[in-house]
């Protein structure tokens, strides 16, 4: 399923069959998960795709073949290919450990063709092995969804109670984690949003309710999901002296002036910027170890498009998965 034109919608194509070359594998894609970033891409709120462009970057599959120089993985090896791609290792930010800030990265299914396909060629060093134990289509969000909140996770330090703002894919994972975690965790969606706030209910959260309305209790920290400005003001209003607010989302609506005296006190406000192989090294076993159990749609390939309006729709509980 191919983006031929921002705003285009996708395309089916019959293209030709990948062939890895040097430190490639090429893997038989059985499942990609559908993630909020896909919708910025097509819809142009990301500027930089390459196009033509195969999208998708939660990736589950098994390698068929490999190019010179590949180590590691196998024929027959189940694999998970995230968002990063590729690093230069070069870089100020690489030389710091932050690969996840690479001045010259690829992305998965932005500027590297994806896994809306039934086969893509990835960087092994950059997939993950997947050991048995989840389905195909269970184990795609965590490769982005699960990772995206994790990473956020860890930038709230060690706080006891909770914000989610969004429950949408991520949420519904990292509360699972938090859970396990022995956190109080509180869930704000959309304000008449019945439906998201029952489902964050059904997956353990202490509270749910508006996003306008205030926090039942003072927070320790929020994670902000969903992609809207007007949200960072709220989450500063809830969280209490020296609390975080995290922004997990790679686009957000812009964010309105607000008053200094809701980010006095030590309150930090900070983004997430992709993820590094290290954040999935951590959450792989974590999430197994919590039992972490991704709620899924499924739709065949080529129902991408169907997919993809469904999440921007909002009719999505958990996450939504194309399977080939």
């Amino acid at each position: 399923m191919v983006l031929e034109r921002i705003g285009g919608g996708l395309i089916e194509r019959q293209l030709p069959e990948p062939v890895p070359g040097a430190g490639e594998v090429l893997i038989e894609v059985a499942a990609c998960g559908v993630c909020r970033t896909d919708l910025h891409v097509i819809d142009g709120e990301l500027s930089s795709p390459k196009l033509p462009l195969v999208p998708g970057h939660q990736i589950v599959g098994r390698v068929i073949d490999s190019g010179p120089g590949v180590a590691g993985f196998a024929p027959g090896d189940r694999v998970g290919v995230p968002w990063l791609g590729w690093t230069c290792g070069e870089c100020r930010q690489c030389r710091a450990g932050r690969e996840n800030l690479c001045e010259r990265a690829v992305f998965t299914g932005y500027t590297r063709d994806g896994g809306y396909a039934e086969q893509t060629l990835a960087d092994p060093r950059y997939c993950f092995p997947l050991a048995p134990g989840q389905s195909d289509a269970q184990a795609a969000p965590l490769l982005c969804a699960g990772l995206i909140g994790y990473r956020a996770l860890r930038m709230c330090g060690d706080a006891e109670r909770l914000g989610l703002y969004g429950f949408g894919s991520s949420a519904h994972l990292v509360a699972q984690i938090a859970l396990y975690q022995g956190r109080r965790v509180f869930a704000f969606t959309r304000d008449r949003d019945t439906a998201s706030q029952g489902f964050a209910r059904r997956v353990g959260v202490e509270w749910a309710g508006g996003s306008s309305a205030p926090a039942p209790e003072v927070l320790d920290a929020a994670i902000i999901f969903a992609p809207v400005g007007e949200l960072v003001p709220a989450a500063l209003r809830a969280v209490g002296p020296g609390g975080s607010v995290v922004c997990a989302g790679i686009h957000m609506s812009e964010i309105p002036a607000f008053p200094y005296e809701i980010l006095w006190e030590e309150r930090q406000l900070r983004s997430v910027a992709n993820l590094t192989r290290a954040d999935g090294e951590e959450l792989l076993p974590l999430a197994a170890e919590a039992g972490v159990e991704a709620v899924i749609t499924t739709y065949p390939l080529v129902e991408a498009n169907q997919a993809l309006d469904d999440l921007r729709t909002g009719k999505l509980e958990g996450s939504a998965v194309l399977t080939v």
